[in-house]
């Protein structure tokens, strides 16, 4: 239905146009209500300031978000949604977006912890990482559990591989990521050279896909060798550190020649968790495969006899680099959940108390024994 030609009728272009975009029979069926009110969908493709661009069949219009700004930061229109627009007017407005498929979301940087939505249905979460500098695989993870959380499949391409010469090298690096990323593609690629750029095509002509990572990690090269061509802004990234000024500075969603819709994100400085619990899991999928055979179901994996995640670290089955980052993860994760949910606080604070005395009374009963 969505794939005629583009010459047939001025309604299968219209139809072309949203099909171009990721529209598919599962949100016509969604937005029936809306046609119904005489509303018209289309993507969102940028948001700022109030205001957002979203492609409608008849092209982008520019459309007030004042009925979808709610003062949950978490339920604001965001790139990647598919809007319901009001048909005419000056100026037009978004009435309501249809319910997520996935949504990216991260906690800010403010005390208040509140989470930031990134972008919305998306199926692939490609995580740009720059070979120029040295690996970081503990953000690597956070960057995994941000996307498995939001419900994308992630790929992490190792960007500049051009300047590792050295195939034995290179081969290390890509093992070390794989080791990280375990379920996760690894794809090395060049834009300079070309190497790896057509594979990644492939990967995102089939659905939605968002670019992450940090400033330098070579995000807006990429997407440019995507479009073919200049449209994202590349500027030099620093000798000394890897590290690039903001390229981009808002989200936007682009249309692919090859298929498929991508959107470039600014470099993101810090990658907070927000509620990502079973993303982190999925990251660390040994450990919780290790996890099931412990002794005690609620094992912490500190001292606890029997742990088998322990063990693991103690044969050498698991780096004891990748526990340190699972039990910083889980732990990051559980305040956030914490400032959030109440009835979790108390059962921390609880814990905490319960630790306390036992430890009271340890120490009291050792102090007895050397009496």
């Amino acid at each position: 239905m969505f794939n005629a030609p583009l010459n047939t009728s001025s309604t299968s272009d219209a139809q072309y146009v949203l099909a171009s975009y990721g529209w598919d029979e599962g949100w016509e069926a969604e937005f029936a209500p809306y046609t119904a009110q005489g509303l018209v969908p289309g993507r969102v493709v940028r948001v700022d300031r109030g205001q957002c661009d979203v492609m409608t069949a008849d092209g982008i219009v520019r459309a007030d978000t004042a009925f979808v700004t709610p003062h949950d930061p978490l339920r604001v229109i965001c790139t990647g949604d598919w809007a319901a627009v009001e048909a005419v007017g000056n100026p037009r407005y978004v009435k309501t977006y249809l319910p997520r498929r996935t949504a990216f979301v991260r906690s800010t940087s403010s005390q208040r912890s509140e989470g930031q939505i990134l972008a919305a249905n998306v199926d692939h979460a490609i995580i740009a990482v720059s070979l120029a500098v040295e690996l970081d695989l503990g953000r690597i993870e956070r960057f995994l559990a941000l996307a498995w959380e939001s419900g994308a499949q992630p790929l992490v391409v190792l960007t500049k591989a051009d300047l590792v010469p050295d195939p034995v090298t290179l081969a290390h690096l890509v093992q070390d990521v794989e080791t990280t990323a375990p379920g996760v593609g690894v794809l090395t690629v060049s834009s300079h050279t070309g190497e790896g750029t057509d594979v990644l095509a492939a990967v995102v002509a089939g659905g939605t896909s968002v670019l992450l990572g940090i400033s330098g990690a070579g995000k807006s090269t990429l997407a440019n060798a995507l479009l073919g061509a200049d449209v994202m802004e590349v500027r030099a990234t620093r000798d000394v550190d890897g590290k690039g000024r903001h390229t981009t500075t808002t989200r936007n969603l682009l249309a692919l020649p090859g298929g498929g819709v991508l959107i470039d994100t600014p470099g993101l400085r810090g990658v907070g968790l927000w509620d990502a619990e079973a993303g982190v899991g999925q990251v660390f999928s040994e450990i919780e495969e290790y996890a099931a055979r412990c002794r005690f179901h609620d094992c912490a994996h500190e001292a606890e006899p029997g742990c088998a995640v322990l063990a693991a670290v103690g044969s050498g089955e698991l780096p004891e680099r990748r526990l340190e980052s699972y039990r910083k993860l889980m732990r990051e994760n559980q305040r956030i959940v914490a400032k959030t949910d109440a009835r979790l606080r108390s059962e921390i604070r609880r814990d905490w108390r319960l630790k306390s005395a036992v430890g009271r009374a340890n120490h009291a009963a050792k102090r007895g024994g050397r009496a």
